[in-house]
């Protein structure tokens, strides 16, 4: 069995890598996580250009209607560039929402946005530190009026809606729905808050009877979130991935040309140890990421273990890369200066991004259990 990408599918990785290596290098992640703006816009519209936004988006809506593996192949580029843009929260995320759970009305609406690069979405889950659960989900929905806060909401400055999870009623898991709300009307307040990572902005939403309508069926909330981080979270494994060997080349080259009592670092067991470690934790990263994107591909009934498999192994090797290069770079690697930062900061944050490291380790513990029980 082939588990390699085709032909095509590695032109499009390549001419994406050129693009950011070109348009992106490390001075524009300086200048979005030093500046004021929501992400790089001229970044942004490069990709939009190239399609980026339109892959997964089937034909009928303005999109390619290409398959999950595409997208995937566009993550571990856009995560090795460790680049400001709003893929994440609006390609994979708000995208991926719609196409699971939106009416026709709806995928009519905002897809064809989403394709063209015209809008930017995002999901609002959280509401502040605590890990969301229905039962701590204050924001209601309810005669078509959206009220409460989210934050941090990824994005939540730059994007044109947002997919929020509301509290409509019910008891337990039925107390939730997924709601879609435009967030350029007045009733929709917006205010920047600081995170670990500058690059990737975040904000609080304030909704004041803002005007939304559900995405799905009510009480469905969280069954469809559930199924949406299954998907989400192979997309965040290959981001992780290209993150985590950037970060490992980047220790190598400043191991091969920093010297040290008359020899690159590079040649000390010590140094070798730490980038040997690097790839050992990345290829299994990549080999469960890979598996991922086949079930999600194909559909297959794996695909909850395997999403689980991918985010563990992922996140673990992309925090331990991070680290280890800034290690490697010993003092100078503490430093503002130092651009270690920008793999470190987004290794933390794509670590909770879908909920944290414990939280998907009981998920795959559960679905290991519940599959050899049946």
């Amino acid at each position: 069995m082939n588990f390699d990408f085709s032909d095509d599918q590695k032109l499009l990785k390549e001419q994406v890598r050129k693009f950011l290596a070109d348009k992106c290098p490390t001075k524009v992640v300086r200048r979005v996580l030093d500046g004021t703006e929501t992400h790089a816009e001229d970044v942004w519209k490069g990709l939009v250009d190239l399609g980026v936004p339109a892959l997964g988006i089937p034909e009928t809506y303005g999109g390619m209607g290409l398959s999950p593996l595409e997208v995937c192949v566009v993550a571990e580029e856009i995560g090795r560039a460790a680049a400001p843009v709003p893929f994440d929260s609006s390609v994979v995320l708000a995208t991926e929402a719609l196409k699971l759970a939106g009416s026709d009305a709806q995928k009519k609406k905002w897809l064809p946005e989403l394709a063209s690069g015209k809008a930017i979405g995002t999901v609002a889950i959280a509401e502040g530190a605590q890990p969301p659960k229905p039962r701590n989900t204050r924001t209601t929905f309810g005669g078509g009026r959206l009220n409460g806060k989210k934050l941090p909401v990824t994005d939540g400055e730059a994007a044109t809606f947002a997919i929020v999870l509301a509290n409509t009623g019910g008891s337990g898991e039925r107390a939730v729905s997924l709601v879609i709300v435009d967030l350029t009307q007045k009733a929709v307040a917006k205010k920047r808050i600081e995170t670990i990572d500058p690059a990737r902005k975040h904000a609080e939403l304030a909704f004041d009877d803002a005007a939304a309508e559900l995405l799905g069926a009510e009480g469905e909330g969280w069954s469809l979130l559930e199924r949406l981080y299954d998907a989400a979270a192979v997309y965040f494994a290959f981001a992780q991935v290209g993150g985590a060997e950037s970060a490992m080349w980047m220790a190598r080259d400043y191991a091969l040309q920093r010297n040290a009592f008359g020899r690159a670092i590079g040649s000390y067991q010590a140094i070798k140890h730490k980038l040997a470690d690097c790839y050992v934790k990345l290829e299994l990263a990549r080999s469960n990421a890979y598996y991922g994107a086949m079930m999600l591909t194909e559909g297959g009934a794996d695909l909850p273990l395997a999403a689980a498999a991918a985010r563990i192994a992922a996140t673990d090797a992309y925090d331990f890369a991070a680290k280890e290069n800034i290690q490697t770079h010993g003092g100078i690697g503490f430093t503002w200066e130092a651009d270690t930062q920008f793999h470190y900061r987004r290794s933390r944050l794509l670590a909770l991004s879908l909920g944290g490291p414990m939280a998907w380790k009981d998920k795959l513990v559960t679905r290991l259990e519940q599959k050899n029980a049946a």
